[in-house]
């Protein structure tokens, strides 16, 4: 075996022990159960269908959740992103500086695809650590940014989230 394959070994070796051993997103977050669930609708178009996932009930600080949509429609990635960079931008304000916005964007782009209905796509909070996204159940994209990871998902959770009623089924107060 060559040097250079040698090394590249190597690293192949240090990055599979460096990552988590999840063979699915509820690897991480054993015992989720579904807290809520809703559907995302814009002018009458149905967009998503989403639940969200946890083992304590109800949602908890500081204890990993999973948020799963399923797109009831195509979309592209480059759609999916502006809509979080643009809700990421309204609620975080000029606490986010564009620097870190930019960054965030590459971080999503790397973590979403094109869709079309029946696309599954799942972030995985993981307080303190950041944001895991899967498609289906593959792992598309880790992003270790707990900062990130709390801005991206108050697009659902927040209480000034555009669509509080969703929220309300995905906290499960409404059911």
């Amino acid at each position: 075996m060559s040097r250079t394959l040698k090394v590249l070994s190597g690293i192949g070796v240090w990055a599979l022990l460096l990552m988590p051993a999840w063979a699915n997103w509820q690897d991480a977050v054993p015992g989720a159960r579904i807290i809520g669930s809703g559907d995302f609708s814009v002018w009458g178009f149905d967009v998503y269908s989403a639940r969200l996932w946890s083992a304590a009930q109800p949602l908890a600080p500081g204890q990993p959740f999973a948020l799963e949509l399923i797109y009831r429609r195509s979309l592209s990635r480059d759609e999916l992103v502006k809509a979080s960079v643009d809700e990421i931008k309204r609620l975080a304000g000029p606490g986010v500086s564009p620097a870190q916005l930019a960054g965030w964007q590459r971080q999503m782009e790397q973590a979403f695809i094109d869709v079309q209905a029946g696309t599954r796509i799942t972030g995985v909070y993981l307080p303190g650590q950041g944001a895991h996204f899967f498609v289906g159940q593959q792992l598309q994209h880790a992003v270790d940014d707990p900062q990130f990871a709390r801005a991206f998902f108050d697009i659902w959770l927040d209480p000034r989230t555009r669509d509080p009623q969703l929220r309300e089924q995905l906290l499960g107060a409404s059911q």
